[in-house]
């Protein structure tokens, strides 16, 4: 089964601020420090036509008294890890999709708790009972109609799916409903008369995949329910292939220096959460995008792995100046470290390093990783940032929590 938590971010803060429950409600960034975008909105909101995604003064036009909150990651992390615990009573298979959403294979718990749909009802009304707020459940025999399920009717809803009717129930719906089927694919799928799940169902698998690559191979077997792969047990880790935080700047990068604090905060970021997984990193990787929204991504391979902030920031900043000419101000910035691997594997050392300093670099940064686990991550910083507030005062450690999110 696949359970997803309706409306999930809006819901919570209606939770815990009553009298905005019959309002228009969205989540979103900060106007002020310019993360315009809506993460989430009540049914309220919906009726006005705004979508998550948009910017946020897109939804202000549609809904003039809408009203807009700040995200409390750490509100819906607790949110999220409740609605587990009532997942983890059913089964210890359970595989979490971003924080609002999970799989379940409940198939061994059926003796103890009855069939898929008698345990989805069940959860929901924990969901309402327990959590205060609701969710939808779709129950099938494989993940990707069970999350189809879930979607179909919302709020507080069950759909079960069987091999017996979802011809029925899933090949009506638009193509653009199906897992990984974004925007771009629908539109390439639509231009070839290919608008339901059921047109590329039926269609020879040769199409799709001229049309698509790979990914016509997935989307044609999805289609079609021919999904195999199993729901995670609880407690196995995911292979973690990269690490990174970007930010929307709270004003426009106009200059070199102005980049070298903002890249600065991001790599320290970046740095403390390689060394909170035991990994450093070979690959450093830059995005950049402008005032008028265009942009780019650029990387470097390093000599050797590192998890030094100091070392991050170095390359990050070769790339940039490598591949930026400062035709107009930029909006945002992100850095991520790939290519990872476990700190104290075997690596090339070279005559040109003094490894010695380098040692004292990495008890450095260890004993900054600690303070600022005891006292908040802007509880030491360098004096770099000192140069403009509005800069050097961003959290992307806190502020910016990014949870992977991906079905492969």
């Amino acid at each position: 089964m696949h359970a997803d938590l309706n409306n999930f971010y809006a819901s919570v803060e209606c939770l815990h601020r009553p009298g905005l429950r019959d309002k228009p409600v969205a989540v979103g960034g900060d106007p002020e420090q310019r993360h315009g975008i809506i993460l989430a909105k009540n049914y309220p909101a919906k009726k006005y036509g705004i979508k998550t995604g948009e910017a946020l003064w897109q939804a202000k036009q549609k809904c003039p008294d809408l009203v807009i909150l700040k995200p409390d990651f750490k509100l819906y992390l607790r949110f999220a890890r409740l609605a587990r615990q009532i997942y983890a009573d059913y089964t210890d298979q359970i595989e979490p999709f971003g924080l609002d959403e999970a799989w379940l294979d409940v198939t061994g718990s059926a003796g103890l708790f009855g069939d898929g749909q008698h345990i989805a009802d069940e959860i929901r009304s924990r969901f309402e009972s327990e959590l205060g707020i609701t969710g939808s459940v779709g129950v099938s025999w494989n993940k990707i109609f069970a999350k189809l399920g879930s979607d179909i009717k919302k709020p507080d809803a069950t759909t079960v799916i069987t091999k017996a009717d979802y011809k029925e129930i899933v090949w009506p719906l638009p193509v653009g409903d199906l897992l990984y089927v974004g925007s771009a694919t629908r539109r390439k799928l639509e231009g070839r008369a290919v608008r339901t799940i059921g047109d590329l169902a039926r269609l020879d698998p040769a199409y799709p995949r001229y049309w698509l690559g790979k990914m016509g191979d997935v989307l044609h077997a999805f289609a079609n329910g021919w999904d195999d792969s199993p729901v995670t047990v609880m407690g196995e880790e995911a292979l973690i292939k990269s690490i990174g935080n970007s930010t929307t700047t709270p004003r426009d990068l106009e200059n070199d220096e102005d980049v070298k604090m903002i890249l600065c905060v991001l790599c320290e970021s970046v740095a403390m959460r390689l060394r909170e997984h035991g990994l450093e990193c070979s690959v450093v990787e830059i995005q950049v995008r402008d005032r008028d929204l265009f942009s780019f991504i650029r990387q470097k391979k390093l000599s050797r792995p590192t998890n030094l902030a100091s070392e991050i920031h170095r390359a990050a900043m070769e790339i940039f100046r490598n591949n930026y000419r400062w035709l107009k101000p930029i909006r945002s910035i992100g850095v991520r470290g790939s290519e990872l691997s476990p700190i104290g594997d075997s690596v090339q050392l070279s005559i040109y390093v003094d490894e010695e300093k380098r040692k004292k670099l990495e008890r450095l940064e260890a004993a900054m990783d600690n303070i600022r686990r005891r006292y908040g991550n802007l509880s030491v910083n360098r004096g770099l940032l000192l140069i403009d507030r509005s800069l050097g005062s961003i959290n992307p450690k806190d502020d910016h929590v990014i949870h992977p999110v991906g079905y492969f």
